[in-house]
């Protein structure tokens, strides 16, 4: 069967490569590790191996996979200036003048 999502499909993959020994599997979460535990590695490699192209990001309850892709979409429209002005805001931090001494007052008069 054919992975319905890019999100399943991405789990799959993560799955099969701790079932095939390239990953660990106490690095798996949520889907990826039912998935590990639950099918056989080909299952997961036909899972896995399904195109992502033309597949939604999410499938599922319909109020939580919108929210899980609008949410996507508004990190990847954030605008760049925001962590410029961030670095610049450490650039400009004012220093204190330096102190004038006792030789620094003799020197001038």
């Amino acid at each position: 069967m054919p992975a319905k999502s890019k999100a399943q499909q991405k789990a799959a993959g993560a799955a099969l490569s701790a079932k095939r020994g390239e990953s660990k599997s106490g690095a798996l979460k949520g889907a990826s590790r039912q998935m590990f535990e639950s099918m056989s590695e080909s299952q997961l490699d036909e899972l896995a191996s399904t195109k992502r192209k033309g597949k939604p990001e999410y499938v599922g309850d319909g109020k939580k996979a919108a929210a899980k892709a609008s949410a996507k979409r508004a990190i990847k429209s954030r605008p760049r200036a925001a962590t410029k002005t961030k670095s610049r805001a450490k650039k400009t931090v004012n220093k204190a003048p330096p102190r004038k001494t006792a030789k620094s007052k003799r020197t001038r008069q």
